[in-house]
């Protein structure tokens, strides 16, 4: 039997100054568009596949940012559907799942950490 030891990479996103506060961007990273969130009131930087698992849609950069009992969230800004910005997990009681991926921020820039070569992650848990 053998193990697969998976390296991390970083990618540079952008500086810090880009961002808005409470707010999303997207960002293509090899095949995979990110969604990189900066929740300013939390002082916390999440990011995670861009599209929405329930269609697909390149939509959550543009989704509302929220807490749900403690849990940093995103909803989907077409379908309503919550999603924790740390597990990935819907949080709205379907059986859905986004990728989440590990964010830096180092000496004023915005990084990603993924394996190498972008994650292949399934979009619809089960």
């Amino acid at each position: 039997m053998s193990s697969t030891v998976k390296e991390k990479f970083k990618f540079f996103i952008g500086p810090v100054s880009e961002f808005s506060a409470e707010g999303g961007v997207s960002a293509k990273v090899g095949d995979r568009q990110v969604a990189i969130f900066f929740f300013e009131s939390r002082n916390e930087w999440y990011a995670c596949d861009n599209a929405c698992p329930h269609t697909g849609d390149m939509v959550l950069a543009r989704g509302f940012l929220g807490d749900a009992g403690g849990e940093p969230k995103v909803v989907c800004p077409l379908h309503k559907r919550n999603f924790s910005l740390t597990s990935g997990e819907c949080l709205s009681g379907e059986n859905y799942k986004v990728a989440t991926y590990p964010v830096l921020v180092e000496s004023g820039s915005v990084y990603l950490e993924l394996d190498f070569p972008t994650p292949k992650d399934v979009d619809k848990a089960g």
